[in-house]
């Protein structure tokens, strides 16, 4: 495993890389980094693919974007983006968190250009910003997301007490989750970086600000899109941030006309990829390899 720099109009955005042949691209979360796939890289390389993990735009001082937008159609242009640099007319796409909420838009901006799609923790991004804070349960659990739309003061909880706040939502979202002090420590060394906490903050004031919300009928029926490509959507049974049934009820078949499985990991939360590795693992090659020899429509 190698880290590459991949020169794009936005900037130049790291990435983990290893392997050779169709190319797997993973886009993490929040609060999280590119190394969230070190085991899946690892495992898709020795598995015939050419998997990369990038950073997203604003997790490094190199992709701060100039004019200051996070905006879904721009963070979607920054996967093609990337793929172009690379070389790569079409991949398998793969997001977690807010990686996967990116990568249903890319999927239904350019579902051309995309094999398959795996996406885990969060469901259809359009019917969750549409429909999430009606349910009672889970509008109690995202109320981070008005939170983070405190400018200044957000910004500062996070990052006091070395990252306490970012400690306490990993074992909320992931309860069973042990992860180790090298691992907390490595997302800490992230977002000391400059400008990452508000880059990543950012993100969520992007899609719960003016114009954005989902408060007027355009918006809501802009959120109403259908994805292309087919689609795998994981979700941990313990999940803390999604609640599963949310989850569940949210990927409708009728929003992934070329068709859609969604399956529960027993035995984890939010960050299931890292929780049950070997599992997710062996559920997502066998969806590649049952999407190696199409064509992206």
């Amino acid at each position: 495993m190698e880290t590459i720099k991949i020169q794009t109009e936005l900037g130049v955005i790291s990435a983990l890389s290893s392997g050779s042949g169709p190319l797997v691209l993973m886009l993490h979360g929040f609060p999280d980094t590119k190394e969230t796939w070190v085991a899946q890289i690892a495992f898709f390389a020795n598995n015939g693919f050419r998997a990369v993990a990038v950073s997203l735009r604003g997790y490094e001082p190199s992709s701060m974007p100039q004019n200051g937008d996070f905006s879904d159609t721009a963070l979607a242009q920054d996967v093609v983006d990337v793929m172009d640099a690379l070389g790569a007319t079409s991949a398998h796409l793969v997001g977690h968190d807010w990686g996967a909420a990116i990568a249903y838009r890319a999927a239904y901006l350019f579902p051309e250009r995309f094999n398959s799609l795996t996406t885990m923790a969060v469901p259809h991004a359009g019917n969750f910003a549409n429909k999430a804070f009606f349910t009672p349960k889970q509008a109690v659990m995202s109320w981070y997301m008005m939170f983070f739309q405190l400018r200044g003061l957000s910004d500062w909880w996070v990052t006091r007490k070395n990252f306490k706040f970012l400690r306490r939502l990993w074992k909320v979202w992931s309860p069973d989750w042990v992860f180790s002090v090298a691992e907390f420590e490595q997302l800490c060394d992230a977002f000391r970086k400059p400008g990452v906490v508000h880059a990543a903050l950012s993100y969520y004031r992007a899609a719960l600000g003016p114009g954005a919300a989902p408060i007027t009928p355009a918006r809501r029926a802009a959120n109403r899109y259908s994805v292309a490509v087919p689609t795998l959507g994981l979700t941990g049974a313990n999940e803390g941030c999604i609640d599963a049934e949310v989850f569940k009820n949210l990927m409708v078949s009728g929003d992934f006309p070329a068709g859609l499985d969604v399956k529960v990991i027993p035995g984890a939360g939010h960050f299931l990829h890292r929780e049950q590795a070997d599992e997710v693992n062996e559920i997502v090659l066998a969806w590649l390899h049952r999407h190696a020899t199409a064509q992206p429509a």
